[in-house]
């Protein structure tokens, strides 16, 4: 029953957001400009039925997701480094500020210059997945709860029994808010990255040349295929993430009990 509502809850929301898209389409009445649903809408279904429309997803979805999955597994290490060595943190903390406050545009023309079309999106992906996952899981260390470190050591925890009981448990609420962060930047500047790059066969730069032609309704369709991808996948790892929490949260509670 909860599910029911919440889906009619869902497509109710839906509903009004395409009312008020029809409302602006009639007040610009310029479909050149500002397409209706319903063409946007038949454009993506045309795009659904052809073969070069799941390549170029698949390898923009592969650029980002590659850009992501390293940035996350780089940020997994160097933040066991600075909780190890206090003054790697400190060495690397002004470039993570310097990465975090610089605008993404100045990236993508970098490395676009340095390492070209192909290798940008990816890059630049990880560069702003990076910061926040290291940040993320740097405060989580600094605030693992004393108390549980006094159980690992009186209980003699080996290194192991540590990670997966104390360390573990205590980070994931951080590696889960940086996920939630990072994901939705990764899909803006990685497509950013696309739109500036223009690699061959993605969704960058289809919507490029939509918007160099004036191609409405591509450029919305497109568009809406990034949206939709990137809610799909954040809602399936988000799902995965809050299994692992709560898993997590009782392994907490039996090595403080």
């Amino acid at each position: 029953m909860n599910l029911l509502k919440k889906i009619g809850k869902g497509l109710a929301i839906a509903a009004l957001w395409i009312g008020v898209w029809y409302a602006i389409w009639a007040i610009v009445n310029e479909p050149l400009l500002f397409p209706a649903p319903h063409a946007v809408a038949k454009r993506l279904f045309e795009l659904l039925g052809e073969r070069s429309f799941y390549a170029i997803t698949g390898k923009s979805l592969w650029n980002i997701l590659k850009g992501v999955l390293i940035g996350v597994f780089s940020g997994c290490l160097l933040s066991a480094l600075t909780a190890l060595i206090p003054l790697a943190g400190d060495f690397f903390r002004p470039f993570m500020t310097v990465v975090k406050t610089t605008p993404v545009a100045s990236f993508i023309i970098l490395l676009l210059l340095f390492a070209g079309a192909a290798k940008t999106p990816s890059l630049v992906t990880i560069l702003i997945v990076l910061p926040i996952v290291w940040s993320n899981l740097d405060e989580g260390l600094r605030r693992i709860d004393p108390k549980l470190r006094e159980v690992a050591t009186v209980y003699r925890f080996s290194t192991s029994k540590r990670m997966k009981l104390l360390v573990f448990p205590s980070v994931l609420p951080y590696f889960s808010s940086a996920l939630k962060s990072a994901l939705g930047l990764a899909w803006k500047a990685g497509v950013a990255a696309e739109i500036i790059a223009m690699p061959r066969g993605t969704i960058g730069t289809q919507i490029g040349n939509a918007k160099l032609y004036l191609e409405s309704a591509d450029l919305f369709a497109w568009t809406l295929t990034v949206i939709l991808l990137s809610f799909a996948i954040e809602s399936v790892l988000l799902k995965l993430l809050e299994h692992l929490f709560e898993k997590g949260r009782r392994r907490a509670r039996h090595a403080s009990v």
